[in-house]
Order: structure tokens, then C-alpha cells, then sequence
């Protein structure tokens, strides 16, 4: 079997990582799998490129489309242009795509008119919430799918409400899991830790990139000045976005926030292990969070990871003032759920899921 493995932006390895290392195991044992690894270059650090790789402890890609940045339709479009003659000139029994972003959508509507079977890891997540870009990828890639892999039943459960065959539907876990289970003995303390003078459950940790939170300057500005305002003598440290960091060039940062850069993977998941509560409005942070027993605040209206708060440490804070004040009085006061770790989140779902690849 031939497999084509997408992978558009950073968070993206995390989860194709594992199904890599559970694919080389197989073929060890003499398992007919082979895999060409594509990144698309929708989104990547230059200044991480040289760590990234072995960091998670996986080849460079086979191949590098490099269609860079730009509007939804025209990084859309310059996937499908490239990947359809990557896919020609290489084909493939099946094309696997991970998550929700543009090049899982681009790569798996490029497989179907190919005629190539496409694999969904991470399928039937959903947030009901059409202005969210992710929402939309999500969507039309579950449509055209084959074989749908999911983190949750409930994932696998709307699969089915919109039509999914149940036989294509398998529950195997979560493998941004995989990835943080394999590596949480080889975290890297990083540098600014012992520049601020930090410890375990000293400081908060936030992220920030939603358009929503981001686009607009006054709301950016008064959702920062708030959570610096309720944090009281703890700093929050803020590893920004390209995107956020060009944002807030234009507001008088508070001094408790502590902006940096973006950080290594592995350095990034020692400051979420070691932090007083995370705050965030990233999808994959609520998952991490959620296995390390750590309070998180997401800041939106709606989650496509509803196990994180039904089962996990994560809590549905949204952006309004009166929620954010209350959210941080049951957090100081030690009301805060810690939760319990998911079905199936202990670190084998890539291997579940190339047994199942085998299986067919």
C-alpha cells in the first residue's frame, strides 16, 4: 500500500509524526506500507525549520510545494495546482490529510478528482461556527472522505447525522496525543524560563490568533488589557503569531504580559506542563491541556473539542468581560474542573490506525 501524507502547517506534524513512526514500526515487521510525505508550505517558521524536524524525530518531506501564504482562495488554489502534479507524477492508493486547514481541504478534493481514496485523521470535529475558516475545510473535507479516523465517538456520531458510511467510521484516538506522550521526557527547559525567573505555576501561559481576537485592534487591545488585569501578579507569557505580533505592534503591551516569539515544540509543552493555567484560543492547546491536567481558558464562543470540557481541564470562557472576571475568580479560588484524560488520548492511536490501514 502507498500512502500520501499531508502536511500543511506546524501543528500539522505533530499529528502526522506519530503515524509515521507507527508506519516505519510496521514495516520493520514486514508490513507492504509505504508512505511519500508532502508539505505543502502553507505556513512555517523559517527561524524553527532548522529544530523541527528533530525535534518529533522525522524525516525531512519527500517534497516541498511552497505555496507560501496569501487569501484563502488564492492559497487554496495554488495547493491544488501544485499537489495535483505531485499526486500525477507520484500516485498513491490513498492520500492522508490531518486536521482542518487549507491544505487538508485543497489535498483531499485534488485526491477525489484523481480518483485516489483520501483518509481524514481527526474527522467529524465540529464547532457548528461558519465563520470559522476551519469549520468550512473541515466540512467539505469529511464529505469527500473515504475513511474517516476520529479522536472521540461523539466525532464519529456526527459523521453518521450527516450521512458517513458507519463502516468507514473508526475511533482510534487522538494523535497530537501520540505526539505529546512520546516526548514528554525529552522537553527543553526554554531560555526565557530562567530569564523571568520563572517556576512550575508561577506564570500564566496565553496564545492568541483567531481573527476574531486578533483582527480587530480595539477588541485585541481590550481583551489584553483585561486578562492582564486579572492575572494580578503573575506574568503571562505570550509566544505570538506572526499574524498577532504584526497586531499588536500598533498597542502599549501591559508589563506583566511577556511577549516572545514562537517557540519550539518541545519547549513550548514545557511552559504549557509547568504553567498556573493556559489561555488560549487554539484548538490543539485545549487537547494538550486537557492530558496534562492544566486549567485552560478558550477564548471563543464555541470548541470542536467538546471532550475537553466535558471530560478534560478546559473551560468555555468566550470574550466577554463579565465571563473572563468570573472565569478567574473560580480559577483563584481553586473551583477550577482538572478533569480526566479521554478515551483512547494515551499515545496509540497512529498505531490503531495503521493496523487498520493493514487490515484493509
Amino acid at each position: 500500500m502507498n500512502l500520501t501524507l499531508i502536511a500543511g502547517a506546524r501543528p500539522n506534524f505533530m499529528k502526522i509524526a506519530p503515524i509515521i513512526h507507527a508506519i516505519n514500526k510496521a514495516k520493520k515487521n514486514g508490513a507492504n506500507l509505504h508512505y511519500r510525505l508532502i508539505h505543502t508550505g502553507q505556513h512555517y517558521d523559517e527561524k524553527l525549520s532548522k529544530y523541527f524536524f528533530d525535534d518529533l524525530n522525522i524525516p525531512h518531506p519527500d517534497a516541498n510545494l511552497g505555496v507560501g501564504s496569501g487569501s484563502h482562495a488564492s492559497q487554496t488554489a495554488k495547493i491544488m495546482v501544485a499537489f495535483e502534479e505531485e499526486l500525477k507524477s507520484n500516485p498513491a492508493d490513498y492520500v492522508l490529510v490531518v486536521g482542518d486547514v487549507n491544505s487538508t481541504m485543497a489535498c483531499a478534493i485534488v485526491a477525489k478528482k484523481l480518483q485516489t481514496k483520501v483518509i481524514h485523521v481527526e474527522a467529524g470535529l465540529r464547532s457548528y461556527d461558519l465563520d470559522m475558516p476551519e469549520e468550512i475545510n473541515r466540512m467539505l473535507t469529511d464529505a469527500i472522505t473515504d475513511l474517516f479516523f476520529t479522536t472521540t465517538p461523539e466525532a464519529g456520531y456526527k459523521l453518521i447525522q450527516t450521512g458517513s458510511n458507519p463502516d468507514h467510521i473508526h475511533f482510534v484516538g487522538n494523535v497530537m496525543m501520540d505526539t505529546l506522550v512520546a516526548n514528554l521526557d525529552r522537553l527543553q527547559e526554554p531560555p526565557l524560563y530562567k530569564e523571568h525567573q520563572l517556576s512550575k505555576g508561577s506564570y500564566y501561559l496565553m496564545t492568541l490568533h483567531r481573527p476574531s481576537n486578533v483582527d480587530e485592534e480595539q477588541e485585541l487591545k481590550r481583551l489584553i488589557t483585561l486578562l492582564s488585569e486579572q492575572v494580578e501578579e503573575k506574568p503571562i507569557i505570550f509566544p505570538a503569531h506572526p499574524r498577532t505580533q504584526k497586531q499588536l505592534k500598533a498597542l502599549d503591551l501591559p508589563q506583566n504580559i511577556i511577549m516572545v516569539d514562537p517557540l519550539r515544540y518541545l519547549e513550548f509543552i514545557f511552559l504549557v506542563k509547568n504553567a498556573f493555567a493556559v489561555l488560549t484560543d487554539s484548538g490543539g492547546i485545549q487537547e494538550e491541556t486537557t492530558y496534562l491536567g492544566i486549567p485552560c481558558f478558550t477564548l471563543r464562543e464555541n470548541t470542536e473539542r467538546p471532550e475537553t470540557i466535558t471530560v478534560g481541564s478546559n473551560e468555555l470562557i468566550g470574550t466577554s468581560t463579565e465571563n473572563i472576571i468570573a472565569g478567574f475568580h473560580r480559577l483563584k479560588n481553586g473551583q477550577w474542573e482538572r478533569g480526566q484524560i479521554p478515551m483512547y488520548w494515551e499515545g496509540k492511536a497512529a498505531e490503531r490506525i495503521v493496523k487498520k490501514l493493514l487490515e484493509l
